[in-house]
C-alpha cells in the first residue's frame, strides 16, 4: 500500500511540475534527492567503492599480458684478419627481428590480496551505510523546511487575523470614546497594540520568504507550494512506545554505529594483511613466446637465412620473505593499535546513538503532551475572549481586556501549530536516531496534508 501511496504521489509531483498547485512531501524529496549536493556526492561515493571492490577481485584472478617487439638492425663486419678459407670476410647485411610474449600469472597463495578484498566488500558495505545516513539527513532537511515554511504561513496568518480584530477594537473604542462612553486610554491602548502587530506582521513576511528560500534551496526549486497540514491531523497517534525497544534498535540499525562496526572489521582485516607480509606467496606462471629472424642474426655471419623460435613455459614462482628491516614488524604493532581505535569508536558510536534516541524519544512524547496542553488552552483562550467582549459591551470590562484575550488567543494559535510541526519533526528525528528512518515515512506524514 505504501508503494502504492508513493508511486501515486511521484505522478502527483509530475503533474504540477509545470503549474502552481501544491507539492506535498514526497514530491519534493524527489525533486532533492536529484539536487542536493551532499546526497549526489554520497551516491557518487558508493558508486565508486563498487568499482574499488571489483579492483580488489580483479587481483585475485589470472594476470595475463601480451607484449612484443620489432626491430631491424644493420650489421657493417670487418673482421682484422680476413681469411677466405674459414669464411672470415667483410660484410654487410640488415636483419630483423619480432618476438611476441604471451604471459599468465595466476595467484595462488596470496593471503594479502583476499584480505584486501575481504575489505572491499567493507568499504562497499560502510559506503551504503553512508548514503542511507545522507539519505535520512536530505528526508530530514527537507521536513524541517518543508514545515519552517507551513509554520511561518500559519504565524503569519494569526498575527493577521489578530490585526483585524484589534482594528476593529481599536474602530470600537473610538466609537466609544466619541459618543463619551469610554475614555481616550482605550483608543492609545488599541493605537498602539495595532502598532506592535504592524511590526510583528513585517516581521512574520520576511520570516515567511526567508523559509520559502530555504526551502527553495533544499529542492533545486523556486516558489515552493508546500501543501499545508490537516486541522484534524492525528497528532497524538504519533506517540511512540516502549524506549528501550527504540534504544536497542539504534545500536544495531544506526547508520553511524554500521559504519564504526565496519571500520573495526576493516581495521582487523588490515592487521591480518600486515601480518601476511612475513608469509611466503605462491603463483602459477606461464609464458609462451616467439621470435622471428628475418634475414639470419647477429651471429649467423653472412647467412641471411630466416629463422623462427617458439618457446613454452609453465610452472610456479615462490617468493619468501626474509628481512624488510622491521617495516613488516612495525606495520603490525600499527595496525593493532588502529583495531585499539576502531573499537573504542564503535563504543562512541553506539553510546551517541542510544543517548540522541532517548532524547529524541522524551522529545516527542513531551511535543505530543503540549499538542494537548495546547488544545486545551486554545478552547479555554477562546472562551476567555468571548466572556471579555461580552463584560466589554456590557461595560464590566475596559478595553484593555479585551486586547489581552485576543493577544492570548492567537498566540495560543501560533503556539499550537508550532507544536504540531514540531510533533511531525519529534517523529522523523526519533527514527534517524535509531537508524529506522525511510523515504516511506514520508508516505504517513503526506496522509496529514490536505489533498
Amino acid at each position: 500500500m505504501k508503494r502504492i501511496l508513493w508511486a501515486l504521489s511521484i505522478i502527483w509531483g509530475i503533474a504540477c511540475c509545470t503549474s502552481t498547485c501544491a507539492q506535498n512531501l514526497v514530491t519534493l524529496f524527489d525533486a532533492a534527492k536529484n539536487f542536493d549536493a551532499a546526497y549526489l556526492s554520497a551516491s557518487a561515493q558508493y558508486r565508486a567503492n563498487r568499482y574499488k571492490a571489483d579492483q580488489a577481485w580483479g587481483a585475485l584472478l589470472p594476470n595475463v599480458n601480451l607484449s612484443g617487439n620489432s626491430a631491424h638492425t644493420f650489421t657493417d663486419y670487418t673482421p682484422d684478419t680476413i681469411s677466405t678459407s674459414q669464411n672470415v670476410v667483410p660484410y654487410q647485411r640488415w636483419y630483423g627481428t619480432h618476438v611476441a610474449t604471451l604471459s599468465a600469472i595466476q595467484p595462488l597463495y596470496r593471503p594479502g590480496f583476499y584480505d584486501a578484498y575481504l575489505q572491499s566488500k567493507r568499504l562497499l558495505a560502510q559506503s551504503v551505510a553512508q548514503l542511507v545516513g545522507a539519505e535520512q539527513d536530505l528526508l530530514l532537511r527537507l521536513s524541517q523546511a518543508y514545515f519552517d515554511v507551513l509554520s511561518s504561513k500559519d504565524s503569519l496568518d494569526s498575527i493577521r487575523a489578530q490585526k483585524t480584530a484589534i482594528t476593529e477594537q481599536f474602530a470600537s473604542a473610538k466609537r466609544n470614546f466619541e459618543v463619551g462612553s469610554a475614555t481616550i486610554t482605550d483608543t492609545r491602548e488599541a493605537q498602539a497594540r495595532l502598532d506592535l502587530i504592524s511590526a510583528q506582521e513585517i516581521a512574520a513576511e520576511n520570516d515567511q520568504r526567508v523559509k520559502k528560500l530555504a526551502l527553495d534551496q533544499v529542492v533545486g526549486q523556486s516558489n515552493t507550494q508546500p501543501t499545508p497540514l490537516l486541522a484534524s491531523a492525528a497528532i497524538e497517534s504519533l506517540s511512540p512506545k516502549n524506549l528501550e525497544s527504540w534504544v536497542d534498535t539504534s545500536v544495531q540499525a544506526s547508520p553511524n554505529v554500521q559504519i564504526a562496526q565496519l571500520g573495526l572489521e576493516i581495521a582487523t582485516l588490515e592487521v591480518s594483511r600486515a601480518k601476511s607480509a612475513h608469509l611466503p606467496t605462491l603463483d602459477l606462471a606461464a609464458s609462451m613466446g616467439g621470435t622471428r629472424n628475418v634475414g639470419g642474426t647477429a651471429n649467423s655471419g653472412t647467412s641471411s637465412l630466416s629463422s623462427h623460435l617458439l618457446n613454452k613455459s609453465i610452472g610456479v614462482v615462490l617468493n619468501v620473505p626474509l628481512f624488510s628491516g622491521f617495516v613488516a614488524q612495525n606495520r603490525v604493532l600499527e595496525t593493532t593499535e588502529l583495531v585499539d581505535k576502531a573499537e573504542h569508536d564503535l563504543d562512541y558510536a553506539k553510546r551517541n546513538a542510544a543517548q540522541a534516541t532517548r532524547a529524541a524519544y522524551l522529545n516527542l512524547i513531551s511535543g505530543v503532551g503540549q499538542v494537548g496542553a495546547l488544545r486545551a488552552a486554545l478552547s479555554s483562550s477562546q472562551l476567555a475572549l468571548e466572556s471579555n467582549l461580552l463584560g466589554y459591551n456590557v461595560g464590566v470590562r475596559v478595553n484593555i481586556d479585551v486586547l489581552n484575550s485576543q493577544s492570548q488567543l492567537y498566540q495560543t494559535q501560533r503556539d499550537l501549530a508550532n507544536a504540531k510541526y514540531s510533533v511531525l519533526m519529534g517523529q522523523l528525528k526519533l527514527k534517524q536516531a535509531n537508524g529506522t528512518l525511510q523515504p516511506n515515512d514520508l508516505v504517513e506524514l503526506n496522509n496529514m496534508l490536505k489533498p
